[in-house]
């Protein structure tokens, strides 16, 4: 049992716990995990989605919006090309539902069967002859740089929604909302494209309110020392911070010219929002005297509706009790809770932007597991949203696949969603029929909906089958270029192999093999092939580094497709060859477990469970804790499962408390270094066992080793 506990500063350990008021357990974690800045710890003690980040922060949401409205005026025809995997569908699904609801004449397209990665200048071609005059991409178009150029020729605009990886060149598209694009001004770069989807279906939501493109700007005066006044103020445009605030303080009756005033310039022309306009017009008056007339709009009394908590508090005294305050480095001031106080009022009281955003985190928490997006920053929350609404959804497709999938009669996890939602929807794309799953969540058919429902079981079944079939088939290919390749790559495939599971079988192999893994098809002149990456070896460097040799790429960090003319196929494995040699990969002989927090004897309590609950959800980036227990009692122990090599369900002592656990393939074990009344250390991640639909609290141990 090999295992490793970072050492930690046990004053910051002490500081954290203090700062945000968690326990000494919680807080030695975040810091074990070095997660120490505000911002960080924020995502994860917080769970409101008043901490997700406005989609106006990137640079062009703005133009994006304009765009769209135009062609819902000016009658357009507009197209929506996704991608044929689950982030691709369910991104198409959102937006064109989106562009329905405001009255546009709207198409979409997937690729199927063996049609490329994103859209093709024959799409293009055919949607010009259809009068098309606005194609939106989704989870793609960053590659696509010629089709997005020959669109333009033919007077069409392209809006591109992506969240790949763009090469050095960036296609001249109308706009491009990606958030991995330097310079683009949103702060998260991990974002699904379904998440980025919904970011401009906000935007379009927010544009249908009073306030787009309204300069807004937040007043508030305070009393000063020796009879003084403080004025501050904060312009908002699209609910976004324009400028560092103004302040500035005044003694009543020596103003002899107010135009020249820092505050009044700023002020001029800007909705002016405050708080108790009738206190902030007595002291404006103080300061400028009585003939000088202040307009403002009071958000008091909409406040007090919408929060009565903060009905008749001051926002010195909502400062007082902000529990955003042990987020900044410096204090936070009247002035910014009343920019928290309008945002959240003009969230709040507009469904499109609070129920209609929530309702799609269904869609988004499925793609994000789905592309394996870190569960980290704003993906936190929005996930943990999703996993808390989808048995809620009101999609009826979504609803007929949790169903079939008995996910229903218990709280949904990660997992559930990765196991059995994902590879459903996913199947649909790899044998070349997405448009089935497209069909399943735009249908409000309750017949169809369960006749689309069994097909994709059908499909997924057959995808699986196909994958056992074909990883047999390659497997003593996939082993030789392993061993020709220097030990550092497999790189196998050829006419035998299906399309749709290449993802797939370059996954396994580099699990497999723990090294990075191609596996590729040829389609006539074309090879199409996937290519994944392991643990911190990330390989879309290698796509980048050799983009002259494709006609289209992209990817992720650990995972990309491509496609190229068949005379290029052995010099892309000469460049993959070399490109492995010279980036060594370390492979560690047995993986050593990093744990969260060993446990002192007795301190295996309600606490361990309830620090396991503020971190979730878990997945990629934000992993299941594991804990160390020392010299726990086995009082009970049962093999189960009938297949080799069995399961082993115990009940572990702690201080006389049971402990029900599960050991996953341990059953060879029993009657070795596994018996009833031994003591063992045990190292453990806490999961809900499910009974009755009562969620029972049980460790699933990782690793256990006989006390000597």
């Amino acid at each position: 049992m090999k295992f490793n506990k970072k050492q930690i500063d046990i004053d910051l350990v002490k500081e954290i716990s203090a700062r945000y008021k968690v326990s000494l357990l919680l807080a030695s974690i975040l810091v074990r995990r070095n997660i120490v800045n505000p911002e960080d710890v924020m995502f994860i003690l917080e769970n409101d989605m008043k901490y997700v980040h406005n989609p106006f922060l990137f640079h062009e949401m703005e133009d994006v919006v304009d765009r769209i409205h135009c062609a819902a005026d000016e009658g357009e025809k507009v197209v929506v090309f996704g991608d044929r995997d689950t982030d691709g569908i369910t991104s198409t699904v959102l937006l064109v539902n989106k562009l329905k609801e405001m009255g546009i004449d709207v198409s979409w397209f997937l690729p199927a069967g063996n049609d490329p990665y994103g859209f093709s200048e024959k799409k293009v071609e055919d949607f010009a002859k259809q009068n098309g005059s606005l194609i939106i991409t989704v989870d793609c178009g960053i590659s696509n740089t010629r089709e997005i150029a020959y669109a333009s020729t033919l007077g069409i605009d392209t809006i591109i929604i992506d969240h790949h990886t763009p090469g050095e060149i960036l296609p001249e598209a109308f706009a491009i909302i990606n958030p991995k694009m330097e310079d683009c001004g949103y702060p998260f770069r991990h974002l699904a494209a379904c998440g980025v989807v919904s970011k401009v279906i906000w935007a379009l939501a927010f544009s249908e309110t009073e306030l787009y493109k309204k300069e807004i700007c937040l007043l508030n005066i305070v009393p000063g020392n020796g009879g003084t006044y403080i004025v501050e103020a904060q312009k908002l445009f699209n609910l976004v911070k324009v400028d560092d605030p103004v302040r500035e303080t005044f003694v009543p009756g020596v103003i002899s010219d107010l135009n020249q005033t820092s505050i009044i310039k700023y002020i001029s022309n800007s909705i002016i929002v405050v708080y108790s306009a009738k206190q902030q017009k007595y002291f404006f008056s103080e300061i400028f005297g009585k003939n000088v007339d202040l307009s403002v709009v009071d958000i008091a009394s909409e406040s007090d509706q919408l929060f009565p908590r903060l009905k008749g508090l001051s926002l010195l005294k909502m400062r007082e009790i902000s529990r955003d305050a042990k987020y900044c480095d410096n204090p936070i001031t009247e002035l910014d809770v009343l920019c928290n106080l309008f945002t959240a009022v003009i969230i709040k009281k507009n469904h499109l932007l609070n129920e209609k955003f929530e309702n799609m985190t269904d869609f988004v928490t499925i793609s994000s597991i789905a592309d394996m997006m870190p569960l980290i920053n704003e993906n936190r929350i929005i996930v943990k949203h999703g996993i808390n609404n989808i048995q809620k959804t009101s999609n009826k497709g979504l609803h007929e696949l949790l169903f079939k999938q008995k996910l229903l009669d218990k709280p949904v996890s990660t997992s559930d969603i990765a196991w059995n939602i994902t590879p459903l929807i996913n199947a649909t794309g790899r044998l070349g029929v997405p448009e089935k799953a497209a069909q399943l969540f735009f249908s409000s058919d309750t017949e169809e909906v369960r006749v689309l429902a069994n097909e994709i079981i059908s499909i997924n079944k057959e995808r699986k089958k196909l994958g056992s079939s074909q990883w047999e088939t390659l497997f003593s290919s996939a082993k030789k270029s392993f061993e020709e390749l220097n030990n550092s790559l497999v790189l196998t495939g050829g006419k035998q192999v299906n399309r749709g599971i290449t993802g797939i079988l370059s996954t396994r192999f580099a699990s497999y093999f723990n090294v990075p893994a191609v596996v590729y098809t040829v389609l006539d002149d074309r090879v199409v092939g996937s290519i994944r990456g392991i643990g911190n070896y990330p390989i879309i460097e290698m796509l980048n580094m050799n983009s002259d040799l494709f006609l289209d790429f992209g990817g992720h960090d650990y995972a990309g497709g491509f496609s190229l003319e068949v005379s290029n196929l052995e010099k892309m494995k000469s460049r993959f060859l070399e490109y492995v040699k010279s980036n060594i990969i370390k492979t560690d002989e047995e993986k050593i477990i990093e744990i969260d927090a060993e446990l002192p004897e007795g301190y295996l309590n309600q606490d361990v469970i309830d620090a396991a609950d503020v971190f979730k959800p878990f997945g990629e980036g934000n992993p299941d804790l594991v804990f160390l227990a020392r010299a726990l009692k086995i009082k009970t122990i049962e093999i189960i499962g009938n297949k080799s090599p069995g399961h082993v369900k115990l009940v572990l002592e702690s201080k006389g408390t049971p402990w029900p656990a599960i050991f996953w393939n341990a059953a060879a074990r029993v009657g070795k270094d596994i018996s009833t009344e031994s003591r063992v250390d045990v190292l453990f991640k806490i999961k809900n066992n499910f009974i009755a639909n009562s969620a029972i609290p049980q460790l699933d141990i990782v690793d256990m080793e006989q006390v000597k």
